[in-house]
């Protein structure tokens, strides 16, 4: 077994260990049923909704086919024969690369004009208030406190990662395009940028490459700690969230003085 599958199945055991944790850590008595006296918010847009399954299928199709192109563990000795699985490999990559970098132009777009719930500023820990919330929320996700501070949208300590995770994006894909064409003597004109950005920022391709799959590792890890952060807190509560990827709905407590 190679290093890199020890260590993708290492992160999918301590995935399952951590929900196993969490289902042991629900105080039935609080967080049982959903009980009477909730009120149903709309929270996320539809454009978010999109947003978020686009950039959650182009990241696992990335990372299976980075993986794959930074280490092609099948056969490669029939590669030009007809099943040519490197070719088809960063075809994929290619394909959803571009969908990846769509995804993350909707979601820079809605910090600014999304709704209230959507929008940068109300998700970042920034005033004493919000900050107050994301160490409670911290020290909740860290088993320290049974008390879970009710947010109707991004709760801030994940607001803060989740805009490191789109800047990391943004430089995700200049590495991608800087990539694309290699280091030849034509591209498409729409390229050419990312070729004098990536040139201003990596000096080389080679450090451009090794950044691109080093933050290909990261996303992998964000994924596996973002799935389990989403499944502990619908385990937990009641807010129904990861219902609300789908509908865009949460639920809160109607007579909550703490909701933010």
């Amino acid at each position: 077994m190679s290093l890199v599958e020890i260590v993708i199945c290492a992160m999918i055991i301590i995935l399952i260990g951590l929900l196993f944790l969490a289902s042991f850590k629900i105080p039935r008595e609080k967080h049982g049923e959903r009980k009477p006296g909730y009120e149903r918010v709309y929270v996320w847009s539809i454009l978010l909704r999109f947003y978020h399954w686009l950039f959650a299928f182009s990241i696992l199709a990335l990372i299976i086919t980075g993986l794959y192109i930074g280490w092609p563990f099948t056969n490669t000795w029939n590669e030009t024969n007809a099943s040519f699985t490197m070719a088809n490999m960063r075809w994929i990559h290619f394909i959803f690369g571009y969908l990846f970098t769509v995804a993350v132009i909707i979601r820079v777009y809605l910090y600014f004009f999304g709704n209230k719930y959507e929008k940068l500023w109300s998700m970042l820990p920034i005033t004493p208030e919000q900050i107050k919330v994301a160490m409670q929320t911290q020290f909740w996700y860290a088993y320290v406190s049974d008390y879970h501070p009710h947010v109707e949208g991004h709760n801030p300590a994940a607001g803060g990662g989740y805009l490191f995770t789109i800047i990391l994006a943004i430089f995700q894909f200049i590495t991608g395009f800087y990539l694309l064409y290699g280091e030849v003597n034509w591209a498409p004109v729409w390229v050419k940028p990312f070729w004098v950005l990536g040139d201003a920022i990596f000096q080389t391709q080679q450090f451009a490459r090794f950044i691109h799959h080093i933050l290909n590792w990261y996303f992998f890890i964000f994924a596996m700690i973002h799935i389990y952060m989403v499944a502990m807190n619908d385990i937990r509560n009641p807010e129904g969230l990861v219902s609300s990827i789908f509908t865009g709905y949460k639920f809160f407590p109607v007579h909550d003085n703490d909701k933010h």
